[in-house]
């Protein structure tokens, strides 16, 4: 969706979120602790959680709701269930915003951070927005969703700093500013335009 794609790494968890290579190799955890789980944000982020499973055994986890992806397939997920928590300090909060599977990772570690799955992107240098109407079912409807989703987030008794994007830039310092901002504007058509 011509935009960055993340993943994250939670040392003290001992967790990667939607993992991917790093660009410099596995030599990037040298000298740190290695990760022990991979957790799926959405069932379509398995990205290379392939290569992690053989280089450090981790264990993969998603929301149970997306593990129909998987049926017949020789990939090992194991499934999480709403409010979960899905590693130290990490837990996992199905949103079901965009999708019945999207989930949020409330991260409390680090000065606190909100990791998204695809209800929430952020271009580089941009606001938070949502994803462009083609990639829903029902436009005005899942934006709805995922605004009331996000208004919830910042409801729940948890301090955070951080909000990490599958898609786009994280916002570093100033998440919930960021998050309050965006529930408070009305969401529009996204001003870019997915990759087809």
């Amino acid at each position: 969706i011509r935009m960055p794609v993340c993943s994250y790494y939670v040392e003290p968890a001992g967790v990667v979120i939607d993992p991917m290579v790093p660009d410099d190799g596995f030599e990037v955890f040298d000298g740190h602790e290695k990760p022990r789980q991979a957790l799926l944000s959405t069932r379509h982020h398995y990205r290379h959680c392939d290569q992690f499973v053989e280089r450090f055994g981790v264990t993969v986890l998603a929301s149970s709701p997306g593990l129909h992806e998987f049926e017949g397939t020789d990939r090992r997920v194991e499934g999480f269930e709403d409010g979960d928590e899905v590693a130290p300090g990490i837990t996992g909060l199905v949103t079901n915003a965009i999708s019945p599977d999207d989930t949020t990772f409330a991260i409390a570690h680090g000065g606190g951070a909100y990791a998204f799955a695809d209800a929430v992107v952020r271009p580089p240098g941009g606001p938070l927005m949502v994803v462009p109407d083609s990639l829903m079912d029902d436009p005005p409807e899942t934006k709805q969703r995922i605004q009331t989703a996000c208004r919830g987030l910042l409801e729940r008794d948890f301090e955070f700093e951080h909000l990490l994007l599958a898609h786009g830039e994280p916002v570093l310092d100033h998440g919930r500013e960021a998050l309050e901002k965006f529930v408070s504007t009305p969401l529009g058509q996204a001003d870019f335009d997915p990759v087809t």
